[in-house]
């Protein structure tokens, strides 16, 4: 082994700084909202809080966490992420263990057909309208049908199921099992890997959707946590709820919250919880995006 010189101490000493400037650059604007969030509002107003709450409170928490509209929207995401995000890895899979069989007939023109839809859509008011048509506007089930196929996962999948060797399947049917034994018994914990992050990438998908409960719902029991983080971060900015926002700061006073740690408190709980369940599927996003994206 040889011994490090002089331009390798540098080489590593400019890796490392940028390393640390990156590190510092993703995580200082968490960490300012962290801190904002559960410090005093009064004492908010002041500014120059950089890096330590100088009055600790948690009130604007409070205030949230008993919100009855917050907590109803919690409601809706944590549905819409338990039911939506199964449901999706499940049919992507049943569809991409289909086309990983080279002897399908017309796999290549069925491959194309879906590819075709990653590049070309017809627009959101068309979409509107086949929603509409299916009548899933103002429905729960909007947040769930139309986003149970991705292509782009699709194909992940498939590629991974592409990798695995030809002779497990061929043994199974040997042994008299059809595809559905074949697929829930063998392809299935074959590829967990690549599973496990398809569902970490939808989890966070529903979880921070919002744009659908915006323009596809009008009822107030179907708005997710996201939409409702949306319209309190717009609240004191918008001139048509002026009264609303009012009303909002005259009650902040009596409650010792402000706009500003209410947003940041707002923008905490819906964060949070991803980032919590991140760390438990780290192994399994690193080893299935290796492997399934690449064909071995």
């Amino acid at each position: 082994m040889r011994s490090k010189t002089w331009g390798d101490a540098v080489y590593s000493g400019v890796v490392y700084a940028f390393l640390i400037a990156v590190l510092l650059a993703t995580f200082y604007p968490f960490w300012n909202v962290l801190i904002l969030s559960v410090n005093s509002a009064s004492d908010t107003i002041r500014g120059g809080i950089y890096f330590w709450p100088r009055e600790l409170s948690f009130t604007s928490y409070r205030e949230i966490l008993t919100d009855n509209e917050i907590l109803h929207s919690v409601g809706v995401t944590v549905a819409r992420t338990l039911i939506g995000t199964p449901l999706t890895v499940l049919v992507i899979s049943l569809l991409a263990y289909p086309l990983s069989n080279r002897e399908l007939v017309l796999r290549k023109p069925v491959t194309l057909y879906f590819i075709f839809t990653m590049y070309f859509s017809g627009g959101l008011i068309p979409y509107y309208m086949i929603l509409k048509g299916l009548n899933l506007i103002d429905s729960f089930w909007v947040f769930i049908l139309p986003g149970l196929m991705n292509v782009f996962y699709m194909i992940l999948i498939r590629t991974y199921i592409e990798g695995l060797p030809g002779e497990l399947v061929e043994s199974a049917k040997i042994d008299g099992a059809n595809d559905l034994h074949i697929y829930f018994r063998i392809i299935l914990p074959l590829t967990l890997p690549v599973l496990a992050t398809i569902a970490l990438f939808t989890a966070i998908g529903h979880w921070n959707a919002w744009f659908d409960s915006y323009v596809f719902t009008y009822n107030p029991d179907l708005k997710t946590l996201q939409a409702v983080l949306v319209k309190i971060l717009n609240q004191y900015q918008t001139g048509s709820m002026v009264s609303d926002a009012q009303k909002m700061a005259d009650s902040a006073k009596r409650l010792a919250v402000s706009s500003d740690t209410i947003r940041m408190a707002a923008t905490m709980v819906a964060t949070l919880p991803i980032v919590l369940v991140y760390p438990f599927l780290q192994r399994y996003f690193v080893k299935g995006m290796t492997l399934g994206a690449v064909k071995s």
